[in-house]
Protein backbone atom coordinates (compact mmCIF):
# COMPACT_ATOMS: atom_id res chain seq x y z
CA UNK A 1 0.00 0.00 0.00
CA UNK A 2 2.41 2.45 0.92
CA UNK A 3 4.95 1.73 -2.17
CA UNK A 4 1.03 2.56 -4.52
CA UNK A 5 1.46 5.71 -2.66
CA UNK A 6 4.61 6.67 -3.23
CA UNK A 7 3.78 5.80 -7.46
CA UNK A 8 1.08 7.82 -6.94
CA UNK A 9 2.50 10.46 -5.59
CA UNK A 10 5.60 10.88 -8.20
CA UNK A 11 2.79 10.50 -10.88
CA UNK A 12 1.03 13.49 -9.71
CA UNK A 13 4.75 15.49 -9.54
CA UNK A 14 4.82 18.81 -10.54
CA UNK A 15 6.28 18.17 -14.18
CA UNK A 16 3.11 15.91 -14.60
CA UNK A 17 0.46 18.26 -12.99
CA UNK A 18 1.17 21.49 -15.21
CA UNK A 19 0.84 19.83 -18.57
CA UNK A 20 -2.17 17.61 -16.87
CA UNK A 21 -3.66 20.68 -16.00
CA UNK A 22 -4.01 22.15 -19.41
CA UNK A 23 -4.99 18.99 -20.92
CA UNK A 24 -7.99 19.00 -18.73
CA UNK A 25 -9.06 22.41 -19.21
CA UNK A 26 -8.30 22.30 -23.35
CA UNK A 27 -10.57 19.04 -22.86
CA UNK A 28 -13.10 21.11 -20.77
CA UNK A 29 -13.42 23.67 -22.98
CA UNK A 30 -13.80 21.27 -26.05
CA UNK A 31 -16.75 19.70 -24.59
CA UNK A 32 -18.03 23.18 -24.15
CA UNK A 33 -17.57 24.38 -27.41
CA UNK A 34 -19.47 21.16 -28.65
CA UNK A 35 -22.67 21.95 -27.38
CA UNK A 36 -25.45 23.36 -29.49
CA UNK A 37 -25.41 27.12 -27.36
CA UNK A 38 -21.89 28.17 -28.12
CA UNK A 39 -22.30 27.95 -31.93
CA UNK A 40 -24.30 30.95 -33.29
CA UNK A 41 -27.28 30.14 -35.52
CA UNK A 42 -26.82 28.73 -38.92
CA UNK A 43 -23.11 26.95 -37.90
CA UNK A 44 -21.77 23.91 -37.22
CA UNK A 45 -18.78 23.00 -34.56
CA UNK A 46 -17.87 19.50 -35.12
CA UNK A 47 -15.72 17.77 -32.30
CA UNK A 48 -12.83 18.61 -34.02
CA UNK A 49 -13.38 22.53 -34.36
CA UNK A 50 -14.46 22.51 -31.13
CA UNK A 51 -11.04 20.38 -29.88
CA UNK A 52 -9.23 23.16 -32.03
CA UNK A 53 -10.76 25.94 -31.04
CA UNK A 54 -10.23 25.07 -27.08
CA UNK A 55 -6.80 24.33 -27.34
CA UNK A 56 -5.93 27.54 -29.26
CA UNK A 57 -7.29 29.60 -26.57
CA UNK A 58 -5.76 27.61 -23.92
CA UNK A 59 -2.70 27.44 -25.52
CA UNK A 60 -3.08 31.18 -25.92
CA UNK A 61 -1.91 30.41 -29.64
CA UNK A 62 -4.47 32.02 -32.15
CA UNK A 63 -4.89 29.94 -35.01
CA UNK A 64 -8.22 29.30 -35.95
CA UNK A 65 -10.17 26.96 -38.47
CA UNK A 66 -13.47 29.23 -38.39
CA UNK A 67 -13.71 32.92 -37.95
CA UNK A 68 -14.21 33.43 -34.72
CA UNK A 69 -16.27 36.59 -34.56
CA UNK A 70 -19.45 34.90 -36.63
CA UNK A 71 -18.90 31.11 -35.77
CA UNK A 72 -19.37 31.36 -31.96
CA UNK A 73 -22.56 32.63 -29.66
CA UNK A 74 -22.28 34.58 -27.12
CA UNK A 75 -21.97 32.23 -24.96
CA UNK A 76 -19.30 30.47 -26.90
CA UNK A 77 -17.09 33.74 -27.34
CA UNK A 78 -17.61 33.77 -23.69
CA UNK A 79 -16.12 30.20 -23.21
CA UNK A 80 -13.21 31.73 -25.19
CA UNK A 81 -12.64 34.46 -23.30
CA UNK A 82 -12.28 32.36 -20.12
CA UNK A 83 -9.84 30.09 -21.52
CA UNK A 84 -8.06 32.84 -22.89
CA UNK A 85 -7.93 33.73 -19.52
CA UNK A 86 -7.28 30.33 -17.74
CA UNK A 87 -4.39 29.69 -20.11
CA UNK A 88 -2.49 33.00 -20.18
CA UNK A 89 -2.54 32.70 -16.13
CA UNK A 90 -2.00 29.16 -16.11
CA UNK A 91 -4.73 26.26 -14.55
CA UNK A 92 -2.49 25.88 -11.64
CA UNK A 93 -2.28 29.79 -10.93
CA UNK A 94 -5.89 30.18 -11.53
CA UNK A 95 -6.80 27.09 -8.79
CA UNK A 96 -4.66 28.25 -6.44
CA UNK A 97 -6.19 31.91 -6.34
CA UNK A 98 -9.55 30.28 -5.87
CA UNK A 99 -7.78 28.36 -3.14
CA UNK A 100 -6.40 31.79 -1.45
CA UNK A 101 -9.82 33.33 -1.80
CA UNK A 102 -11.38 30.44 -0.25
CA UNK A 103 -9.16 31.02 2.44
CA UNK A 104 -7.43 27.75 2.94
CA UNK A 105 -4.32 27.46 3.86
CA UNK A 106 -0.96 26.50 1.51
CA UNK A 107 0.53 22.88 2.05
CA UNK A 108 4.27 22.55 1.38
CA UNK A 109 3.44 20.49 -1.55
CA UNK A 110 0.56 23.04 -2.63
CA UNK A 111 3.67 25.93 -2.59
CA UNK A 112 6.11 23.49 -4.23
CA UNK A 113 3.72 23.13 -7.17
CA UNK A 114 3.24 27.10 -7.13
CA UNK A 115 6.74 27.74 -7.31
CA UNK A 116 7.36 25.17 -10.21
CA UNK A 117 4.33 26.62 -12.23
CA UNK A 118 6.33 30.15 -12.28
CA UNK A 119 9.52 28.66 -12.71
CA UNK A 120 10.96 30.44 -9.61
CA UNK A 121 14.08 28.99 -7.68
CA UNK A 122 12.27 29.80 -4.53
CA UNK A 123 9.00 29.24 -1.89
CA UNK A 124 9.48 31.87 -0.13
CA UNK A 125 7.25 34.63 -0.38
CA UNK A 126 5.05 32.83 -3.25
CA UNK A 127 1.74 34.09 -1.68
CA UNK A 128 2.92 37.54 -2.06
CA UNK A 129 4.10 36.71 -5.50
CA UNK A 130 0.68 34.94 -6.59
CA UNK A 131 -1.80 37.90 -5.10
CA UNK A 132 0.39 40.36 -7.29
CA UNK A 133 0.30 38.33 -10.36
CA UNK A 134 -3.29 38.31 -10.55
CA UNK A 135 -3.82 42.23 -9.29
CA UNK A 136 -1.54 43.37 -11.96
CA UNK A 137 -3.26 41.21 -14.63
CA UNK A 138 -6.38 42.42 -14.03
CA UNK A 139 -5.33 45.88 -13.63
CA UNK A 140 -3.52 45.85 -16.57
CA UNK A 141 -6.27 44.28 -18.45
CA UNK A 142 -8.63 47.11 -17.17
CA UNK A 143 -6.38 49.63 -18.37
CA UNK A 144 -6.31 48.23 -21.65
CA UNK A 145 -9.69 47.71 -21.92
CA UNK A 146 -10.73 51.25 -20.61
CA UNK A 147 -8.44 52.47 -23.34
CA UNK A 148 -10.14 50.14 -26.16
CA UNK A 149 -13.43 51.36 -25.23
CA UNK A 150 -12.05 55.18 -26.38
CA UNK A 151 -12.52 53.45 -29.86
CA UNK A 152 -14.97 50.60 -29.19
CA UNK A 153 -17.92 52.07 -27.84
CA UNK A 154 -18.25 55.04 -30.51
CA UNK A 155 -18.27 52.56 -33.10
CA UNK A 156 -20.83 49.65 -31.48
CA UNK A 157 -22.63 51.33 -28.60
CA UNK A 158 -21.62 50.99 -24.99
CA UNK A 159 -22.55 47.37 -24.36
CA UNK A 160 -21.32 45.91 -27.56
CA UNK A 161 -18.36 48.42 -26.93
CA UNK A 162 -17.53 47.44 -23.47
CA UNK A 163 -17.51 43.89 -24.58
CA UNK A 164 -15.46 44.01 -27.47
CA UNK A 165 -12.66 46.39 -25.17
CA UNK A 166 -12.58 43.76 -22.69
CA UNK A 167 -12.17 40.63 -24.93
CA UNK A 168 -9.29 41.90 -27.12
CA UNK A 169 -7.76 43.12 -23.62
CA UNK A 170 -7.51 39.88 -22.49
CA UNK A 171 -6.60 38.36 -25.70
CA UNK A 172 -3.99 40.77 -26.08
CA UNK A 173 -2.41 40.95 -22.84
CA UNK A 174 -2.00 36.91 -22.61
CA UNK A 175 -0.93 36.96 -26.02
CA UNK A 176 -3.63 34.86 -27.60
CA UNK A 177 -4.00 37.06 -30.68
CA UNK A 178 -8.14 36.06 -31.09
CA UNK A 179 -10.23 39.06 -32.05
CA UNK A 180 -13.74 39.05 -32.88
CA UNK A 181 -14.14 42.10 -35.10
CA UNK A 182 -14.30 40.10 -38.30
CA UNK A 183 -12.12 37.95 -40.78
CA UNK A 184 -8.98 39.74 -40.91
CA UNK A 185 -8.09 40.29 -37.58
CA UNK A 186 -6.90 44.10 -37.26
CA UNK A 187 -6.46 45.27 -40.73
CA UNK A 188 -8.51 47.53 -40.39
CA UNK A 189 -7.35 49.61 -37.73
CA UNK A 190 -3.84 49.75 -39.38
CA UNK A 191 -3.62 53.70 -39.65
CA UNK A 192 -5.43 53.75 -36.17
CA UNK A 193 -1.69 54.43 -33.90
CA UNK A 194 -3.52 54.68 -30.40
CA UNK A 195 -5.64 51.66 -31.45
CA UNK A 196 -2.03 50.08 -32.40
CA UNK A 197 0.37 51.84 -29.56
CA UNK A 198 -2.48 50.24 -26.63
CA UNK A 199 -2.60 46.51 -28.43
CA UNK A 200 0.77 46.46 -28.41
CA UNK A 201 1.60 47.97 -24.69
CA UNK A 202 -0.56 44.97 -23.55
CA UNK A 203 1.30 42.34 -25.36
CA UNK A 204 4.34 44.01 -24.60
CA UNK A 205 3.36 43.93 -20.94
CA UNK A 206 2.47 40.08 -20.76
CA UNK A 207 5.30 39.46 -22.44
CA UNK A 208 8.16 41.50 -20.05
CA UNK A 209 7.70 38.63 -17.32
CA UNK A 210 6.00 39.44 -13.82
CA UNK A 211 9.64 39.07 -12.10
CA UNK A 212 10.26 42.18 -14.34
CA UNK A 213 6.94 43.77 -13.41
CA UNK A 214 7.47 43.79 -9.68
CA UNK A 215 11.18 44.53 -9.88
CA UNK A 216 10.14 47.48 -11.63
CA UNK A 217 7.19 48.50 -9.55
CA UNK A 218 9.63 47.96 -6.59
CA UNK A 219 12.36 50.11 -7.74
CA UNK A 220 10.07 52.53 -8.64
CA UNK A 221 8.72 52.87 -5.47
CA UNK A 222 12.06 52.58 -3.84
CA UNK A 223 12.98 55.71 -5.90
CA UNK A 224 10.70 57.59 -4.16
CA UNK A 225 12.27 57.26 -1.01
CA UNK A 226 14.74 60.33 -0.11
CA UNK A 227 18.25 58.28 -0.23
CA UNK A 228 17.03 56.83 -3.49
CA UNK A 229 16.00 59.22 -5.17
CA UNK A 230 19.38 61.75 -4.21
CA UNK A 231 20.85 58.55 -6.15
CA UNK A 232 18.73 59.53 -8.71
CA UNK A 233 18.98 55.57 -10.48
CA UNK A 234 16.50 52.47 -10.75
CA UNK A 235 18.13 49.58 -8.82
CA UNK A 236 17.04 46.92 -10.84
CA UNK A 237 18.13 43.19 -10.94
CA UNK A 238 20.52 41.72 -13.62
CA UNK A 239 17.51 39.93 -14.90
CA UNK A 240 15.18 43.36 -15.49
CA UNK A 241 18.20 44.62 -17.38
CA UNK A 242 18.52 42.11 -19.24
CA UNK A 243 15.29 41.58 -20.25
CA UNK A 244 14.25 45.21 -21.07
CA UNK A 245 17.10 45.28 -23.33
CA UNK A 246 16.78 42.63 -25.03
CA UNK A 247 13.35 43.62 -26.03
CA UNK A 248 14.09 46.95 -27.04
CA UNK A 249 16.38 44.99 -29.63
CA UNK A 250 13.88 42.72 -30.89
CA UNK A 251 11.31 45.02 -31.25
CA UNK A 252 13.64 47.63 -33.14
CA UNK A 253 15.28 45.72 -35.00
CA UNK A 254 12.71 43.84 -36.23
CA UNK A 255 10.95 46.60 -37.57
CA UNK A 256 13.80 47.92 -39.09
CA UNK A 257 14.39 44.71 -40.89
CA UNK A 258 10.68 44.30 -41.64
CA UNK A 259 10.83 48.07 -43.25
CA UNK A 260 13.23 47.06 -45.21
CA UNK A 261 12.06 43.89 -46.92
CA UNK A 262 8.51 44.99 -47.49
CA UNK A 263 8.56 48.90 -48.08
CA UNK A 264 8.40 47.75 -51.79
CA UNK A 265 5.68 45.46 -51.23
CA UNK A 266 2.25 46.83 -52.06
CA UNK A 267 0.45 43.61 -49.99
CA UNK A 268 1.90 44.50 -46.85
CA UNK A 269 3.15 48.38 -46.32
CA UNK A 270 4.57 49.25 -49.50
CA UNK A 271 1.00 51.10 -50.47
CA UNK A 272 1.33 52.73 -46.65
CA UNK A 273 2.81 56.33 -45.59
CA UNK A 274 6.31 56.34 -44.56
CA UNK A 275 5.11 56.69 -40.58
CA UNK A 276 2.27 54.49 -41.10
CA UNK A 277 4.38 52.04 -42.78
CA UNK A 278 7.17 52.81 -39.72
CA UNK A 279 4.27 51.88 -37.46
CA UNK A 280 2.98 48.73 -38.77
CA UNK A 281 6.41 47.40 -39.35
CA UNK A 282 6.84 47.63 -35.07
CA UNK A 283 3.52 45.91 -34.83
CA UNK A 284 4.77 43.23 -37.08
CA UNK A 285 8.02 43.12 -35.11
CA UNK A 286 5.95 43.07 -31.70
CA UNK A 287 3.00 40.46 -32.81
CA UNK A 288 5.38 38.05 -33.29
CA UNK A 289 6.52 37.54 -30.04
CA UNK A 290 3.52 35.60 -29.48
CA UNK A 291 0.83 37.48 -29.68
CA UNK A 292 -0.80 36.43 -33.17
CA UNK A 293 -2.65 39.98 -34.55
CA UNK A 294 -2.12 40.96 -37.89
CA UNK A 295 -2.57 44.27 -39.79
CA UNK A 296 -2.04 42.95 -43.00
CA UNK A 297 -1.91 39.29 -44.71
CA UNK A 298 0.25 37.27 -43.45
CA UNK A 299 0.52 35.18 -46.69
CA UNK A 300 1.98 38.36 -48.65
CA UNK A 301 4.82 38.18 -47.08
CA UNK A 302 8.05 38.08 -48.50
CA UNK A 303 10.41 35.28 -48.43
CA UNK A 304 12.64 36.77 -46.52
CA UNK A 305 10.57 38.11 -43.96
CA UNK A 306 8.58 34.63 -43.53
CA UNK A 307 12.16 33.72 -42.42
CA UNK A 308 12.68 36.42 -39.91
CA UNK A 309 9.24 36.06 -38.68
CA UNK A 310 10.36 32.19 -37.32
CA UNK A 311 12.68 33.05 -35.99
CA UNK A 312 11.06 35.83 -33.87
CA UNK A 313 8.04 33.02 -33.14
CA UNK A 314 11.06 30.78 -31.97
CA UNK A 315 12.34 33.03 -29.64
CA UNK A 316 8.86 34.52 -28.28
CA UNK A 317 8.86 36.60 -24.98
CA UNK A 318 10.76 36.94 -21.43
CA UNK A 319 10.34 34.40 -18.77
CA UNK A 320 7.66 34.22 -16.35
CA UNK A 321 4.76 36.18 -18.30
CA UNK A 322 1.94 35.23 -21.07
CA UNK A 323 4.85 34.66 -24.19
CA UNK A 324 5.98 31.62 -25.36
CA UNK A 325 8.51 30.77 -27.39
CA UNK A 326 12.01 29.50 -26.13
CA UNK A 327 12.09 33.08 -24.52
CA UNK A 328 14.89 35.67 -25.15
CA UNK A 329 16.98 34.85 -21.84
CA UNK A 330 17.17 31.53 -23.28
CA UNK A 331 18.43 32.38 -26.61
CA UNK A 332 20.74 35.06 -25.54
CA UNK A 333 22.47 32.88 -22.92
CA UNK A 334 23.37 30.30 -25.75
CA UNK A 335 24.38 32.99 -27.87
CA UNK A 336 26.61 34.66 -25.01
CA UNK A 337 27.72 31.37 -24.31
CA UNK A 338 29.00 31.24 -27.52
CA UNK A 339 30.45 34.47 -27.34
CA UNK A 340 32.49 33.89 -24.20
CA UNK A 341 34.00 30.73 -25.62
CA UNK A 342 35.05 31.95 -28.79
CA UNK A 343 36.80 35.03 -26.72
CA UNK A 344 38.66 31.87 -24.96
CA UNK A 345 36.88 33.59 -21.42
CA UNK A 346 36.36 30.52 -18.45
CA UNK A 347 32.79 31.51 -17.46
CA UNK A 348 29.86 33.40 -18.88
CA UNK A 349 29.01 36.40 -17.36
CA UNK A 350 26.07 39.25 -17.85
CA UNK A 351 26.72 43.11 -15.94
CA UNK A 352 29.77 41.24 -13.72
CA UNK A 353 27.15 38.53 -12.76
CA UNK A 354 27.59 35.14 -13.53
CA UNK A 355 25.93 32.34 -15.26
CA UNK A 356 25.93 29.08 -13.83
CA UNK A 357 26.76 25.99 -16.00
CA UNK A 358 23.74 24.59 -14.79
CA UNK A 359 21.60 27.83 -16.36
CA UNK A 360 23.64 27.52 -19.58
CA UNK A 361 23.07 23.55 -20.09
CA UNK A 362 19.26 24.41 -19.40
CA UNK A 363 19.30 26.73 -21.77
CA UNK A 364 21.26 24.99 -24.93
CA UNK A 365 18.71 21.68 -24.22
CA UNK A 366 15.45 23.92 -24.19
CA UNK A 367 16.69 25.82 -27.87
CA UNK A 368 17.97 22.37 -28.81
CA UNK A 369 14.77 20.52 -28.13
CA UNK A 370 12.43 23.23 -29.35
CA UNK A 371 14.57 23.79 -32.89
CA UNK A 372 14.07 19.94 -33.45
CA UNK A 373 10.42 19.40 -32.57
CA UNK A 374 9.38 22.66 -34.66
CA UNK A 375 11.42 21.24 -37.77
CA UNK A 376 10.34 17.64 -37.35
CA UNK A 377 6.51 19.06 -37.15
CA UNK A 378 6.64 21.28 -39.71
CA UNK A 379 8.05 18.30 -42.52
CA UNK A 380 5.41 15.81 -40.92
CA UNK A 381 2.77 18.79 -41.68
CA UNK A 382 4.28 19.17 -44.85
CA UNK A 383 3.73 15.52 -45.94
CA UNK A 384 0.02 15.47 -44.22
CA UNK A 385 -0.89 17.94 -45.67
CA UNK A 386 0.87 18.65 -48.76
CA UNK A 387 1.55 22.35 -47.86
CA UNK A 388 4.60 24.27 -49.43
CA UNK A 389 7.54 23.98 -46.86
CA UNK A 390 7.26 27.71 -46.13
CA UNK A 391 3.85 27.83 -45.17
CA UNK A 392 3.88 24.86 -43.09
CA UNK A 393 7.10 26.56 -41.16
CA UNK A 394 5.43 29.82 -40.71
CA UNK A 395 2.52 27.53 -39.31
CA UNK A 396 4.33 25.30 -37.07
CA UNK A 397 6.56 27.91 -35.75
CA UNK A 398 3.35 29.37 -35.15
CA UNK A 399 1.85 26.44 -33.56
CA UNK A 400 4.72 25.43 -31.09
CA UNK A 401 5.30 29.32 -30.05
CA UNK A 402 2.28 29.55 -29.34
CA UNK A 403 1.86 32.96 -31.51
CA UNK A 404 -1.51 32.51 -33.92
CA UNK A 405 -0.18 33.80 -36.95
CA UNK A 406 -0.57 31.70 -40.44
CA UNK A 407 -0.11 32.32 -44.31
CA UNK A 408 -4.13 31.34 -44.24
CA UNK A 409 -2.98 27.74 -44.37
CA UNK A 410 -4.89 26.80 -41.25
CA UNK A 411 -8.11 27.28 -42.02
CA UNK A 412 -7.45 25.06 -45.09
CA UNK A 413 -6.23 22.12 -43.13
CA UNK A 414 -7.19 18.42 -43.62
CA UNK A 415 -8.73 16.93 -40.04
CA UNK A 416 -5.33 14.99 -39.45
CA UNK A 417 -3.56 18.15 -40.51
CA UNK A 418 -5.46 19.93 -37.92
CA UNK A 419 -4.41 17.67 -35.09
CA UNK A 420 -0.98 17.65 -36.01
CA UNK A 421 -0.92 21.70 -35.11
CA UNK A 422 -3.36 21.04 -31.61
CA UNK A 423 -0.55 18.71 -31.24
CA UNK A 424 1.76 21.53 -31.52
CA UNK A 425 0.02 24.01 -29.57
CA UNK A 426 -0.37 21.96 -26.99
CA UNK A 427 3.43 21.49 -27.09
CA UNK A 428 4.35 24.92 -27.44
CA UNK A 429 2.32 25.98 -24.63
CA UNK A 430 3.92 23.08 -22.02
CA UNK A 431 6.98 22.33 -23.74
CA UNK A 432 9.46 25.15 -22.98
CA UNK A 433 7.80 25.00 -18.86
CA UNK A 434 8.15 21.30 -18.84
CA UNK A 435 11.44 21.03 -20.53
CA UNK A 436 12.84 23.89 -17.79
CA UNK A 437 11.05 21.85 -14.60
CA UNK A 438 13.16 18.59 -15.80
CA UNK A 439 16.02 19.95 -16.60
CA UNK A 440 16.14 22.03 -13.08
CA UNK A 441 14.69 18.96 -10.70
CA UNK A 442 14.88 15.75 -12.45
CA UNK A 443 17.59 13.44 -11.07
CA UNK A 444 19.03 10.78 -12.80
CA UNK A 445 19.99 7.99 -11.77
CA UNK A 446 23.90 9.06 -12.51
CA UNK A 447 23.84 12.59 -11.52
CA UNK A 448 26.32 11.42 -8.67
CA UNK A 449 28.74 9.62 -10.51
CA UNK A 450 31.86 10.87 -12.55
CA UNK A 451 32.52 9.26 -15.64
CA UNK A 452 36.26 9.21 -17.01
CA UNK A 453 36.93 11.77 -19.53
CA UNK A 454 36.61 10.47 -23.11
CA UNK A 455 38.42 11.64 -26.41
CA UNK A 456 35.97 13.04 -28.75
CA UNK A 457 36.49 15.67 -31.59
CA UNK A 458 34.30 18.80 -32.44
CA UNK A 459 34.46 21.60 -35.28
Amino acid sequence: MKNTRARFGRVLSPVHLIPLSFLAAILVGTALLWLPISTAPGQHTGPLTALFTATTSVCVTGLVVVDTYIHWSLFGKVVILLLIQLGGLGVITVFSTLLLLLGRKFTLSDRTLLSETFNLNTRSGLIRFLRRVVTGTFLIEGIGAALYSIRFIPRYGAARGIWYAVFHAVSAFCNAGLDILGPDSLCGYSSDAFFLLVTMALIVSGGLGYVVWFDLTDSLRALLHPKDRRRGRLRLTEHTKLVLRLTAVMIFCGAFLFFLTERRNPATIGAMPTGEAILNCLFQSVTLRTAGFSTFPQQSLGEISCLIGDVWMFIGGSPIGTAGGVKTVTVFIVFWNAVYYIGHRRSTAIFRRKISEEMVRKAAAIVVISALSTILMSVLLCVVSGAPLQDALYEMFSALATVGLSRALTPTLSGASRLLVVTGMYLGRIGPISMAIFFANVRSKGRGMEYAEGRFYVG
